[in-house]
């Protein structure tokens, strides 16, 4: 059982700068993180949000779903932009699919009933690094706000 998760981890790691399919949860996951960090305290809810994300997405267990948010966090930590998380996502996600991303980012930002101007700010440029057009953008966060209840 551990080998497998491992094995797993290895593969989120394994050539990051190479555009790879295993490399996809990682780089969502980055972003994800990435938002939810934007403030200054991390609220449960946000991680909650950046959790059912990523499990949403790629069907992760719990033991593979917490060990992927930490090599997110520490990824994020040592990023020095976002190009190489997004262009993976650019060449191996459709239009809608990077939309998903978008508004998953949205609902990490949403997640504690309040939407901060780094939050905003970070969520755009990711968007536009994705190539979503505005008018998919605001959909995705509106989407994202009424789900939330706001």
């Amino acid at each position: 059982m551990f080998q497998g998760l491992r094995d797993f981890l290895d593969s989120l790691t394994d050539g990051l700068a190479e555009p790879h399919p295993d490399n996809l949860p990682l780089a969502c996951a980055v972003l994800l993180v990435e938002v939810m960090r934007a403030e200054p305290q991390v609220s449960p809810a946000a991680r909650q949000a950046v959790m059912a994300g990523l499990r949403r997405r790629f069907r992760l267990g719990d033991e593979a779903l917490t060990a992927l948010i930490a090599m997110a966090e520490q990824a994020s930590r040592h990023a020095s932009d976002f190009h190489q998380f997004t262009s993976q996502l650019n060449d191996a996600l459709d239009n809608a699919a990077k939309i998903a991303v978008v508004e998953s980012m949205w609902q990490v930002a949403y997640a504690d009933g309040a939407l901060g101007d780094h939050e905003q700010h970070l969520i755009s440029r990711i968007a536009g690094l994705l190539n979503v057009t505005h008018g998919e953008y605001i959909a995705a966060k509106m989407r994202a706000k009424e789900a939330a209840g706001l």
